[in-house]
C-alpha cells in the first residue's frame, strides 16, 4: 500500500509535537512493507524556527535516529493531483492550510482511488472551533482523533461512525530505557512554555514542589519569554533550551523522575488525552508524577504506572517519596513499561490504522457530512 501523510513537518519537532508520533508510526508502517512518504510545505513554520535557532545541525539528531523515513516538500499552490498520484491511503493533518485540505478532498470526491482521512491532534476543535470548521472535509472518508472526547466533538458535527479514536503512542524502537544505567539525579521536564495556558500549573505543580523536595530541575523547551525565564531563575530551575526529541530518551535516562503538567484544555474540556510526553516518558523507564488529569479512557493504571497529585502539596510529597524510595521507583518503571509495551506503541497504532482502512474498504464511496 502506498501511504501519503500530509504533515506540517516531519523533519522538525520545534514546537511541533505531532512530529514525535508521526515519525514512529510511519516507521512502523514502513516495517510492515508499505511504501510510506510524508509531504510537508516549503517554509514550514516549525522547520524555519528550528533552522533559525540551530542551523542545519538542528535536524541531525532526527536524521540519525530515523534514516529510513522519507519526506518531500511541496511549493505553495501545489499540483495536488500529482502529489497524490498512485496513493492508496492519504492522511492529512489538521496543521495544514485549509486550501490544501479542500483540494485533496476535492480529488477524492471526484473519484480519487485512495482512502482519505483527516487527522486531528490538537484542542482547536473546542478552543477555536471556527478554525477547524474552516476546513472543507466534505470529500473525506473519515477522521482520526487523538482522544475519545475529541471524537465526540466530530460525532456531534455529523461524522457518526466515520470518526475513529487514534491515540498517540511511544516509538519503542527509539524510546526505551537505557541499555546501561548511569547515575540519575534530579527532575527533568521537557515542554514548551506555550501561550500561558498552564503558567499557574507549572509553578504550583513543578517549580515550587521541585524546590521544596530538594530536587534540582532541568527544563528543556522553546517559546520561553523573558518573564518565564525570570520565573525559572527565581526557583533555581536550570533552563536548557531546545532539545531534539530524538535525544529525549538520553535525557530521561539521566534523571530520577519527570512530571506531567497537562495544558488546561486537556483537564477542563478534553479529558482522557495525556499528550505524547506521558507515553514517551513511561517507555523510557523514568518514574512520572502527574498533575490532575482524568484518564477517563483507562489508558494507564494510576498509582501503578505513574503517581498522581491533586495539588502542589501532594506533588511535593510524591517527589520526596520518589527521591527516597528506590523500590517505589523500580515498581513504577516496571509497571509503566508493561502498559506501554502491551497497549501503547507505534506498532499498535499502525495495526489500528490498518484495521480502520479495512473498515473503509478500498472502494468506499464518499458520503457527505450533514
Amino acid at each position: 500500500m502506498k501511504i501519503l501523510y500530509f504533515t506540517h513537518s516531519l523533519q522538525s519537532c520545534w514546537n511541533h509535537g505531532n512530529a514525535h508520533f508521526l515519525r514512529g508510526v510511519l516507521r512502523e508502517l514502513g516495517s510492515l512493507g508499505h511504501d510510506v512518504e510524508a509531504l510537508e510545505p516549503e517554509g514550514a513554520w516549525s522547520l524555519q524556527n528550528l533552522l533559525a535557532d540551530h542551523g542545519p545541525a538542528g535536524v541531525e539528531a532526527y536524521q540519525r535516529a530515523y534514516p529510513e523515513l522519507v519526506s518531500r516538500s511541496f511549493a505553495p499552490d501545489p499540483d495536488v493531483e500529482a502529489l497524490t498520484d498512485g496513493a492508496d491511503l492519504v492522511i492529512v493533518h489538521e496543521w495544514n492550510e485549509p486550501a490544501l485540505v479542500a483540494a485533496i478532498g476535492a480529488i477524492r470526491a471526484r473519484g480519487g482511488r485512495f482512502d482519505l482521512l483527516f487527522h486531528d491532534t490538537h484542542h482547536r476543535a473546542v478552543s477555536d472551533p471556527n478554525a477547524i470548521r474552516a476546513f472543507d472535509l466534505s470529500g473525506y472518508d473519515g477522521v482520526l482523533a487523538f482522544g475519545e472526547t475529541l471524537s465526540d466533538v466530530y460525532r456531534r458535527w455529523g461524522w457518526g461512525d466515520r470518526v475513529w479514536t487514534w491515540h498517540e503512542a511511544a516509538d519503542t524502537r527509539h524510546f526505551r530505557p537505557p541499555v546501561a544505567e548511569e547515575e540519575r539525579e534530579g527532575l527533568v521536564w521537557i515542554g514548551n512554555w506555550g501561550d500561558g495556558e498552564r503558567t499557574e500549573e507549572l509553578e504550583g505543580f513543578l517549580f515550587r514542589p521541585a524546590r521544596e523536595a530538594g530536587l534540582p530541575l532541568d527544563i528543556f523547551g522553546v517559546r520561553y519569554p523573558p518573564e518565564a525565564l525570570a520565573t525559572l531563575d527565581r526557583y533555581g530551575v536550570r533552563y536548557r533550551g531546545w532539545l531534539p526529541n530524538a535525544l529525549a530518551p538520553k535525557m530521561f535516562g539521566k534523571h530520577l523522575a519527570t512530571v506531567h503538567v497537562p495544558r488546561r484544555f486537556y483537564t477542563d474540556i478534553l479529558p482522557g488525552i495525556p499528550t505524547i510526553r506521558v507515553f514517551e516518558a513511561l517507555a523510557c523507564g523514568i518514574p512520572l508524577v502527574s498533575a490532575p488529569w482524568d484518564d477517563c479512557e483507562g489508558l494507564f493504571r494510576v498509582g501503578r504506572d505513574y503517581l498522581a497529585a491533586r495539588d502542589g502539596g501532594e506533588m511535593t510529597d510524591e517527589l520526596r517519596r520518589l527521591r527516597d524510595d528506590p523500590g517505589l521507583r523500580a515498581a513504577l518503571v516496571a509497571s509503566g513499561l508493561e502498559t506501554i509495551r502491551a497497549r501503547h506503541t507505534c506498532a499498535h497504532r499502525a495495526d489500528e490504522l490498518m484495521s480502520i482502512v479495512a473498515q473503509l474498504g478500498a472502494s468506499s464511496p464518499v458520503r457527505s457530512v450533514a
